[in-house]
């Protein structure tokens, strides 16, 4: 099965799938690794690995001892062709299609290309739509493209059209990294009454109830980052577990 496939699956036997994003900046190498253990014993479906902005110099091997620690996929979450690995188990192919920024659009993709076909890692064909959150993010500042309003819920529905009939395989709504608002119910309702392609949703997600709220509003799947990273918290972990699958 591959890992597209098995996050079919949990969105088929669940309400949504859960997954949890790891700042490779966020622990040392020991506690990265618990982590992973505490995600998967908790019950997500899938770790993602990366960030807009990596300064700690133990990328990899943190993400070596998280793989071996994980009992679930472990997808890496580029924020530049300097993250891409072998290390994984997947990747999500970023295209920023809310930005009009080429690099990020085709360019990167271009310079990894054969890098990645030759590590054999399946690639996740993924259209990443960053949605105004109240703050510039990291996610922003980075990519150098403006996000889509997030009053304008038929804008974001053009661009995650386009993407379908493009080929993406998944649509990811981002809010950014700490954003003080999470993308709109509406937004998401909206884009789900005419896109069949999963969404991901993800930012500024802080409580299993908001998340169940980007649920109930047609999300596939719930992203939560910079909430469980002040400490393993198991508790906190698992009610995000059930609201998401709705158990």
């Amino acid at each position: 099965m591959t890992v597209y496939e098995h996050l079919l699956k949990a969105r088929e036997t669940y309400q949504a799938g859960y997954m949890v994003l790891i700042d490779p900046d966020a622990r040392p190498i020991k506690e990265t690794a618990e982590f992973a253990r505490v995600i998967s014993r908790a019950g997500a479906d899938a770790i993602l690995y990366g960030g807009s902005l990596i300064t700690d110099e133990g990328f990899t091997d943190k993400l070596i001892a998280l793989h071996e620690a994980s009992d679930i996929p472990v997808i890496l979450f580029p924020g530049s062709i300097g993250q891409v690995t072998s290390h994984v188990d997947a990747i999500l192919y970023i295209s920023v299609i809310s930005g009009r920024n080429p690099n990020l659009l085709i360019g990167e993709h271009v310079t990894t290309a054969i890098q990645i076909k030759r590590s054999g890692v399946e690639t996740i064909p993924t259209g990443y739509m960053l949605v105004e959150s109240g703050k510039v993010t990291t996610a922003e500042f980075i990519s150098g493209t403006r996000p889509l309003p997030a009053h304008k819920p038929e804008l974001a529905l053009a661009h995650a059209l386009a993407g379908e009939m493009l080929g993406f395989k998944i649509l990811y709504l981002e809010a950014g990294s700490g954003a003080e608002r999470p993308v709109p119910n509406a937004m998401i309702s909206t884009i789900k009454k005419y896109v069949r392609i999963p969404v991901i949703t993800g930012g500024g997600i802080r409580t299993p109830e908001t998340a169940r709220e980007k649920v109930l509003a047609g999300a596939d799947f719930i992203v939560t980052g910079n909430v469980l990273e002040d400490s393993n918290n198991t508790d906190l972990l698992e009610a995000f577990v059930k609201a998401v699958h709705g158990e």
